[in-house]
């Protein structure tokens, strides 16, 4: 008994293929010649027995699939079973390339059937020939579907009209449910169907701990089947005597709603599980025509479009959230009764279709997460860099092949750093420059852009912190604007200058160094949060307004940090701190991931908590103000700054609770 399989190398048909070998025969396999490394490939992977395989060469776009007179006759009378499983699966797919897979490819490849008197013809359709249909889609329904406007929809109902309507050569139809991953290992081809949501459930589950109850939508019944189930379900059908001109629906007779299909695979991959949904039919009762007109207004459409960008969730997937499709499966029950071969329960096996993307096929796994992948040849600009955070951060963009511009005020110590970054092979230029005048900040900018003619990437690192009370500051009213003039002003001055060509070329990041105090709100640093506060809300603004001309802004609420902007405080060299190069690894994230804050638990932590108990926060902060007291620095007292009392275990133990924040 000989086989002829089209689509032998597709995610349905190398399996079926794998079926087909445990049975005697010879199995003949349409093959592209421009594929035949590809299905080379998946011979050896799957482990074919390649003296029972014999390749045809063909296309299907062409008339009887390409196949030469030749291979015709030499095929003529000997192929009892001819599988038709080429085919475009692909939503997203163009109208065109879907109309020729899926119907001229389909009339091909009955033609073919006819030409060699194949046996019978064994087409596998879907589920898609319904469209939107309803209701519950019997298997011997078909003109009675709805809803086919989308090309894939209509070119599956098309392509299936054409074998209905074949006399020429005996014909039956598999119509299977949305086909998922392996059972037993869990293998997929690609990201379809339930996987599109995966990414949103990875990132929920990296927000939020998975016993945190959750709202989502419930929506209608998916029907989802593995594709063991419906491989093993078409070999057992086709080789039963007696069933031709009949179709078959490889469906789940109990399908689950979209928001239990979630949940499934949320507890499949540790994620939150959505406890309260809301069935998305409810909203059935706004007219059509104004829901349009809502999801046609430009900042809707905006919002969801980022939405689904940054969830890579294809605008077409939304309307099957509502699926109103039921399919009535009793033929195909009765033809596999007594085998064995029953569609599993999806909680069974959704660990394994978790586990193989989450492994093989999540889309972050193919995303160059190195600095290189970033940074390379781009311009980089650094203030700050001749010491500390800015130091150690312009070493690694340097090593990995950025244009690195480090700035600082110290010529001496800048063109140390910088003759030591060149020395190791890093292509490093460095400019003094005084941050805190606006007529310096200009003069740098127009230098930068004369000499690079662009900047890619601008690092607001520099900056000035003071630690003193707000009654030992009543005449120190130059404390503030000294703190604003470099850490708000400055900073604000530099990002004013390289942002037009920023927008220009549609991209450019900007990175601001804020702290942690401007989330815990920490006593005795009113001047230098404020100045960081500002610069956040800065941010925030633009983020809005530039966020659509290509540029990001992150904001690295930076804990306490071993620099020497700390060493006047004698109390810091025994309270918790990061290192500049652990600080410097903050940064090397900011500018490979581009998120839009990064910030320590605690920092969180103890902004939610001044959200939600503003007045228990205010005794946390004020037991603190009262337990670490203004150093000698602080107090203008030069004479006792070596003197300065040890910290007290008291004042060690809190600050190690409060690890990283400013006291």
């Amino acid at each position: 008994m000989d086989y002829l399989v089209t689509g032998a190398s597709g995610f349905i048909g190398r399996f079926l293929v794998a079926r087909l070998l445990e049975r005697k025969g010879t199995i003949h396999v349409l093959v592209r010649p421009d594929s035949r490394k590809k299905f080379d490939a998946i011979a050896k992977k799957m482990g074919w027995d390649l003296k029972r395989i014999v390749v045809v060469h063909g296309d299907m776009t062409q008339p009887a699939c390409g196949v030469s007179p030749a291979q015709r006759r030499a095929l003529k009378g000997k192929v009892r079973h001819f599988f038709h499983l080429a085919a475009i699966y692909d939503l997203e797919a163009s109208a065109a390339s879907q109309r020729a897979a899926n119907i001229d490819g389909t009339r091909h490849a009955l033609d073919l059937a006819a030409g060699i008197d194949a046996g019978c013809f064994h087409h596998t359709s879907s589920i898609a020939v319904a469209g939107l249909y309803p209701g519950t889609f019997r298997e011997d329904m078909f003109d009675e579907a709805e809803g086919l406007d989308d090309p894939y929809l209509r070119t599956k109902h098309d392509a299936e009209a054409l074998v209905r309507g074949e006399t020429r050569v005996p014909w039956r139809v598999y119509r299977p449910g949305m086909v998922v991953g392996h059972s037993q290992t869990g293998e997929m081809d690609k990201i379809d169907g339930p996987y599109y949501f995966f990414t949103f459930l990875k990132k929920l589950r990296e927000l939020l701990p998975p016993w945190m109850p959750t709202l989502g939508l419930e929506g209608g019944r998916i029907n989802i089947v593995p594709v063991d189930f419906v491989v093993a379900a078409m070999d057992h059908i086709a080789h039963k005597a007696k069933l031709d001109g009949q179709t078959f629906h490889l469906t789940d007779p109990e399908p689950m709603r979209v928001g239990e299909v979630l949940n499934a695979f949320a507890r499949a991959g540790h994620a939150p599980e959505m406890t309260m949904r809301i069935d998305a039919r409810m909203f059935a009762f706004v007219p059509s025509g104004i829901r349009g007109a809502v999801g046609n207004l430009p900042p809707v459409r905006r919002f969801i479009g980022m939405l689904l960008r940054d969830f890579r969730i294809p605008k077409s997937t939304l309307k099957f959230i509502t699926y109103p499709t039921r399919f009535d499966c009793r033929e195909t029950e009765r033809a596999l009764k007594g085998s064995g071969i029953a569609v599993p329960r999806l909680d069974g096996y959704a660990w394994r279709l978790w586990d193989y993307w989450e492994r093989h096929l999540d889309p972050d796994l193919f995303i160059d997460r190195t600095l290189k992948g970033r940074v390379r040849n781009k311009v980089v600009v650094i203030t700050g860099g001749s010491s500390g955070i800015g130091l150690s951060t312009a070493r690694r963009v340097a090593e990995a092949g950025a244009v690195t511009i480090i700035v600082a005020r110290g010529e001496e110590e800048l063109f140390r750093a910088r003759d030591e970054m060149q020395a190791a092979g890093g292509k490093v230029f460095a400019y003094t420059a005084d941050l805190a005048d606006m007529a310096d900040c200009d003069r740098l900018v127009q230098a930068v852009l004369a000499e690079h003619g662009h900047v890619d990437v601008l690092v607001n690192n520099a900056g000035r912190s003071i630690r003193r009370s707000i009654e030992a500051s009543y005449d120190r009213f130059h404390d503030f604007e000294r703190t604003m003039q470099l850490n708000y002003f400055g900073s604000i001055r530099l990002i004013m200058g390289f942002m037009p060509t920023m927008t220009a070329r549609r991209k450019g990041h900007v990175i601001n160094i804020s702290s942690i105090g401007v989330l815990a709100n920490s006593p005795r640093f009113s001047a230098y949060v404020a100045s960081k506060a500002a610069l956040d809300a800065f941010s925030r603004c633009a983020q809005g307004e530039l966020s659509g001309k290509g540029i990001c802004f992150t904001t690295i609420n930076m804990p306490l940090v071993k620099t020497p902007m700390i060493a006047p405080t004698r109390m810091y060299d025994s309270v918790p701190t990061l290192t500049p190069d652990e600080a410097a690894d903050l940064l090397v994230r900011a500018l490979i991931e581009k998120p839009s804050r990064i910030a320590t638990r605690l920092g969180i932590f103890s902004a939610l908590v001044n959200a939600v108990a503003p007045k228990a926060y205010e005794v946390v902060m004020n037991t603190a103000f009262e337990l670490f007291p203004d150093s000698a620095a602080a107090k203008g007292d030069r004479a006792a700054i070596k003197g300065d009392v040890a910290p007290s275990n008291e004042q060690i133990a809190f600050a190690s609770l409060m690890r990283g924040v400013h006291w």
